[in-house]
């Protein structure tokens, strides 16, 4: 099976568990029954706004969903059955350094849902620990041995968070860190882990603030032979809409880059205001379709060529 997937993806991201489950409703520690019930509903009003936003005209074959086991429910099953992409996370929730959700069984989760991508979320820094990076490293390895032995496909979520050195570089300003460090930091990044054997079909990256780094990211991810159908989609990382229009902005022109995977951006004021109770169901579900439409459209706009 060759590297990459070469059509529009935009992903709505909802596989957040621990920090959703202790920001939204104060549990803390492992769910019982009950609160899972709980938490599963909210994440299905979440996939009933993605829903709406089909009917209202979004590309079925490009709208993606990305939703855990643990509370995911039957949007799973449901996302299939509608035509939607769907994504499903492969990583620990909350952790610094990556591990199995499920261990050893991480290959039956995986057969059992059959996603058309399996996700990891990563942290990682080169210039960070080294034994840490390698042990992250060997367990990413894994994974993507078996992903590419059995004919899926690889969605690496990097997050690259400052080292204190790195930090204090530039002040201690992260914004200044975003800009002047991280892009560089972020392709290195991308080359050790290509450097150690491990696969990506898409890159879900955070968004940077120049095009030229969008280009040299694109560059990186398919380096070497066999990469050049590698693609990266832009994160939300729950920044706010201007914030989100820039990078989708800067990313969305670049040849390589197919589309986003946002979350919080999209549904988290909206969903919070049903938890509380200050708004309907199907009001809740309206403005999180209105907010992925208002993205996919950012998206278009800024990818569609100028016309003289």
């Amino acid at each position: 099976m060759n590297l990459g997937y070469d059509q529009k993806l935009y992903i709505l991201a909802f596989d957040h568990r621990g920090s959703f489950q202790k920001k939204f409703f104060g549990i803390e520690g492992e769910p019982d029954s009950e609160q899972t019930a709980i938490i599963a509903d909210a994440k299905h009003l979440i996939y009933e706004g993605l829903l709406q936003a089909v009917s209202a005209g979004a590309d079925a074959s490009a709208t993606g969903v990305l939703v855990d086991e643990q509370f995911g429910s039957t949007v799973p099953a449901e996302a299939r059955e509608k035509g939607l992409k769907l994504a499903m996370p492969a990583e620990r929730s909350g952790q610094n350094m990556f591990d199995f959700q499920y261990g050893d069984d991480f290959g039956a989760h995986i057969e059992a849902f059959s996603p058309d991508f399996t996700k990891v979320l990563v942290r990682y820094n080169p210039d960070g620990n080294e034994a840490e990076n390698a042990e992250q490293l060997t367990k990413l390895g894994r994974l993507s041995d078996w992903l590419h032995a059995h004919e899926r496909k690889f969605l690496f979520e990097l997050l690259v968070p400052a080292e204190d050195a790195q930090l204090q570089s530039v002040g201690g300003d992260s914004d200044r860190y975003d800009a002047e460090l991280r892009p560089e930091l972020m392709r290195r990044a991308i080359a050790e882990i290509q450097d150690a054997g491990i696969e990506v079909d898409i890159w879900k990256i955070e968004g940077v603030e120049e095009r030229s780094d969008c280009e040299m990211l694109v560059a990186q991810a398919r380096a070497g032979e066999g990469r050049e159908g590698v693609t990266c989609v832009v994160l939300g990382r729950g920044a706010d809409d201007a914030k989100v229009d820039h990078w989708l902005t800067q990313a969305a022109p670049v040849d390589g880059f197919i589309g986003f995977a946002i979350g919080r951006s999209i549904w988290w004021d909206p969903l919070k205001a049903y938890v509380d109770g200050k708004i309907e169901r199907s009001a809740g579900a309206r403005k999180i379709a209105e907010n992925y439409l208002r993205f996919v459209a950012v998206y278009e706009r800024a990818k569609a060529p100028v016309r003289s």
